[in-house]
């Protein structure tokens, strides 16, 4: 172990040469008016460096500006134009190694004879003006600055008031006790599919993401009653925008790390036009943590890489078209046939009686053109492809244990192979009006889905003499097309200088079966300023989402079905109201309170009488084989969240999240049963602290603390689960039982130096402090050595998490 600890002190580069004598640097970008996308001349920019000293700019006619000199670390960047709310940011960040790109959409504000309201988007305050419930604007830079997060935004969400993530091998978001099949991912403005390697089809996570925060912007989150715009989905929405390159000066960044290794690129396509580009590559095989002895809860070693660019190309007039794309492959091989003994160490991802491998690819690019109508708004239009694809294959082992206590293998016979297929071809077009007194959005998102699904299967025949496998048996035959049209209209009018009011009404065609039509679902909401520091907000809207893809076209194994059972399944639907109260208690202090109701019907149960409901999918690392589905269950969400954070200032920053809440549903039985994601609770707190030395390095700490209830299950039928060796649960008693609470302490270090025009970053993230041993779900274990096959399976124990990041 001294050996290993010492190559791996010889990885980090500590022979750092520091050049002090720092000029400063470069703050750049754009400023537009949001609802016409139109450069904004004489925008006033200023970086507020202390009490007696301010650096500014003004923009030009085509809306750039650049500020040189500016002293490295956090400063305060003001943008202000008479007739617009000003935009204030305190957690802009100013290294030597990266020049800092900000580029500001305005809102315009209302100005009543003989008086003006000067007002400014807070802290956290959504970028889309539609939603005013249920919502809240993130940073990248959040995912870097609290414990835990591992640079995944997913896993920066689950720390928001509504959001369970008590889930250490996935980063699935379940919002308000929903299934994470609600959530709507959205990229760009296109719906995008599960962005995460090793997704399971059907599920709506991964335990790694595609996403990265190095070349995402700022984005978008909802839990509830969001924007007419944000179709097909039930439950939340995460709203992705890709960050623009320098458009100034060549960068580049690398890092390495447990995670990774990562290269990116960035910086103007030409010296005398605004183009710019950025592409991004990660490799990573974790094959580093086996080498330092550390368990990850599985000897199988993933692999996987992805990547992302985007081109940007300023056009005549204010108008911009972009290219994108991101991407990524994984891939994973359970050898349990390689056991030499019994083995009782946990096993998080696989399962003990069989070899297993699992083969991912993502792929999404696309383009997007805007341009201004004259002064009155502005028309855009995307347009994408996106590819996904999964492979996977089982192989039994018959085994048996020899005089000496190893194993022998006997032999290997297949037993499961599938290969999933989803393509979709996407455009989104859409106009933004510039009214008196507010705006108004209207547009038309249209998917051609082209799908492809093959599964065969073997089932084990338990008899007295040892198992035996049934003949092959096809689940799955599938090939189809079809196509999903969401048109929607949203309104904005700000009715006095205190209320505000939006509308929207939206549709959704899905042409998979007569079924699939939804024609009218209303959203609202209110904004209500009781004072400058207090706010009453109000949202309520109806939701409708199509079935995930491939449980349409099911065809059970025991019977030799003609056509899949599950084709004329209609929308799953929901109906949001939330009710919010916002105050601030300082300038960088802010409190919310939302309560809400949601109620789901249309939900797929068994057409038997059973507890079986979708509601519960869409989590961990198996597909849901279902019966025959009918569109007659229903669920109850209500609860409360609070919401304490400190905008970073004063060098630090804390956010404290609480919810207690209620999820339940009634399947085909009839009787209503916690939904397996009712963790009734969910508490966070994160802290943050940075130190500034002499030279203008930077030395932080963080730290993170979650406890949340724990996930529901119930009895195990032991004797159906010794038949499909796995966990079966009896029908009757599902969900009625919990698992105890996840508890887990995170904490992160980092050290930021900054030289001649480059950063270096040393981090060091100990996720699960503590070691708490929280438990993952009950597996099922024939051979298990105590005997006992039904196992408590735990979920990552302590976990160092190591980088080195270099900008320049």
């Amino acid at each position: 172990m001294k050996n290993k600890l010492s190559l791996l002190c010889f990885l980090v580069p500590l022979t750092v040469q520091i050049i002090t004598g720092q000029s400063g640097q470069r703050i750049y970008g754009v400023v537009k008016e949001k609802d016409t996308s139109l450069p904004l001349m004489g925008a006033i920019i200023e970086v507020n460096i202390d009490s007696t000293k301010i650096l500014g700019s003004a923009t030009d006619e085509y809306g750039t500006y650049s500020i040189d000199n500016i002293p490295l670390g956090r400063q305060l960047v003001t943008v202000s134009y008479v007739g617009y709310k000003s935009i204030s940011n305190s957690n802009i960040i100013f290294t030597a190694g990266k020049q800092v790109n900000l580029d500001v959409e305005m809102d315009a504000e209302i100005m009543e004879l003989g008086q003006v309201v000067v007002t400014s988007r807070k802290s956290g305050e959504v970028q889309n003006e539609m939603g005013v419930v249920s919502g809240r604007e993130f940073s990248m830079d959040e995912t870097n600055r609290y414990a835990g997060s591992r640079g995944d935004p997913p896993r920066m969400a689950a720390n928001f008031a509504g959001v369970q993530g008590a889930d250490d091998s996935r980063n699935d978001i379940i919002i308000r006790g929903n299934t994470p099949q609600g959530v709507i991912w959205r990229l760009e403005g296109i719906n995008i599919p599960n962005p995460n390697h090793f997704a399971i089809p059907g599920t709506g996570g991964g335990p790694v993401t595609i996403l990265n925060n190095k070349f995402l912007a700022n984005s978008d989150f909802y839990t509830g009653a969001f924007p007419a715009e944000f179709g097909n989905g039930i439950s939340g929405v995460f709203d992705l925008e890709m960050r623009n390159g320098n458009s100034q000066q060549h960068e580049f960044s690398g890092q390495v790390g447990f995670l990774g290794t990562e290269l990116l690129a960035e910086g103007p396509l030409s010296k005398k036009g605004k183009a710019s580009y950025l592409a991004m590559y990660r490799y990573s095989t974790l094959k580093l943590f086996q080498f330092l002895g550390i368990e990850i809860g599985t000897d199988a070693v993933p692999s996987y890489q992805d990547g992302a660019f985007r081109l940007q190309l300023p056009g005549r007039n204010g108008s911009v078209f972009s290219v994108f794309g991101i991407g990524g492959i994984s891939d994973i091989q359970f050898r349990i046939s390689e056991q030499e003994r019994p083995d009782e160490s946990t096993l998080i991802y696989g399962q003990n009686d069989r070899d297993q491998h699992f083969a991912s690819q993502l792929g999404i690019i696309g383009t997007s053109f805007t341009t201004p109508i004259k002064s009155i708004g502005f028309f855009k239009t995307i347009i994408s492809a996106s590819h996904a694809n999964v492979d996977s294959d089982h192989n039994y082992i018959y085994r048996h244990t020899d005089m000496q206590g190893d194993y022998v293998v006997d032999s290997l016979p297949p037993i499961l192979n599938y290969t999933f297929r989803e393509n979709k071809y996407s455009i989104h077009s859409l106009v933004n009006l510039k009214l008196k007194k507010g705006s108004v959005r209207a547009g038309v998102i249209t998917d051609l889905m082209s799908l492809a699904y093959i599964d065969s299967v073997r089932t084990i025949v338990v008899m007295e003499n040892g198992n035996s496998l049934a003949p092959w048996k096809m689940r799955w035959n599938a090939k189809d097309e079809a196509v999903l049209i969401q048109p929607y209209v949203h309104w904005r009018r700000q009715v006095s200088p205190a209320l505000a009011v939006t509308a929207g009404i939206t549709a959704l065609y899905f042409s998979g079966n007569k079924n699939s039509f939804s024609p009218f679902e209303p959203r609202v909401g209110f904004e209500y300023k009781l004072s400058p520091i207090q706010t009453i907000t109000f949202g309520a809207g109806l939701h409708s989402q199509i079935q995930t893809l491939y449980e349409y076209y099911y065809r059970p194994a025991e019977i030799d079905a003609a056509d899949e059972y599950n084709l004329a399944l209609g929308l799953t639907k929901s109906i949001h109201t939330v009710l919010g109260y916002n105050t601030t208690i300082s300038s960088d202090i802010r409190v919310k309170v939302e309560t809400y109701y949601q109620h789901l019907y249309n939900i797929p149960v068994d057409i038997k009488l059973s507890s079986f409901s979708l509601i519960n999918a869409g989590s961990g690392f198996e597909r849901v084989l279902p019966q025959e589905l009918i569109n007659e269950g229903v669920g109850r969400n209500f609860g409360l969240e609070l919401t304490l954070e400190k905008s970073f200032s004063h060098q630090y920053a804390f956010l404290f999240t609480g919810s207690v809440y209620s999820s339940k549903y009634k399947g085909s039985d009839d009787i209503w049963r916690n939904t397996t994601f009712n963790g009734r609770y969910a508490f966070n707190a994160l802290f943050t602290k940075e130190f500034v030395t002499k030279k203008e390095n930077v030395f932080s700490i963080g730290t993170k603390i979650t406890y949340a209830g724990g996930r529901w299950y119930g009895p195990v039928d032991r004797e159906a689960s010794a038949s499909e060796l796995e966990i079966v649960y009896e029908d009757a008693t599902v969900n009625t039982q919990q698992f105890r609470p996840y508890f887990r302490t995170d904490i992160k270090f980092n050290y930021r130096i900054n030289a001649d025009r480059v950063t270096h970053e040393f981090g060091l993230d100990l996720v699960n402090l503590l070691n708490t041993r929280n438990i993952l779900t009950l597996t099922y274990s024939p051979d298990s050595p105590d005997g006992e096959p039904v196992r408590e399976e735990y979920q990552l124990g302590f976990l160092p998490l190591f980088y080195y990041k270099i900008d320049f």
